[in-house]
């Protein structure tokens, strides 16, 4: 009886492995939000790290958490860092290109809780007295993670961040 229960454990984790070998190689999280405000307004709050306090989702996750910026003040080059507890991790955000007032892009380095590389990007468009806000995030999906998101899934998980911080956005921009 051991050795049937044996074998059926084993060949469930192997059809899991097999199952995760078939998921993408890179993934994309993704949300839109219109917001009654100019694009300019909007876009100061993204393309400035130093007002991300204000509306980020993760901000409110760790009160206590450490914060630095570096490189240029606000737009391409501009750097944030941050080290807290396990809902926020630790990494480093750096924005790589901005065309004012419809898009930023930032490159996302995760250290803990685990090592990621990858990509968000913020793009606007004007629609009459709205704009469209998309935020996204993209990258590679490796062989572990694809494993990870059988269980859990990203886009529920960021998503719902991704929903949070853009109706927070939009708060401020209305105001």
């Amino acid at each position: 009886m051991f050795k049937i229960i044996a074998l059926v454990v084993v060949v469930l984790v192997v059809a899991l492995l097999l199952f995760a070998a078939t998921k993408p190689d890179t993934f994309r999280v993704q949300r839109e939000a219109s917001i009654k405000a100019p694009p300019e307004k909007i876009f100061a709050q993204i393309n400035d790290l130093h007002r991300w306090g204000s509306w980020s989702p993760w901000e409110k996750l760790d009160p206590a958490m450490r914060r630095t910026y570096g490189g240029a003040v606000q737009g391409k080059g501009a750097v944030y860092e941050w080290d807290g507890n396990l809902n926020v991790g630790k990494g480093r955000m750096e924005i790589t290109d901005t065309s004012p007032p419809s898009k930023v892009v930032i490159k996302l380095d995760f250290v803990k809780p685990f090592e990621a590389h990858n990509m968000a990007e913020f793009t606007l468009e004007a629609k009459g007295d709205l704009t469209n806000v998309t935020w996204a995030m993209y990258g590679p999906n490796p062989y572990l993670a694809k494993v990870i998101h059988i269980f859990f899934s990203m886009d529920r998980m960021v998503g719902k961040q991704f929903e949070t911080g853009l109706a927070n956005l939009k708060t401020i921009a209305e105001q």
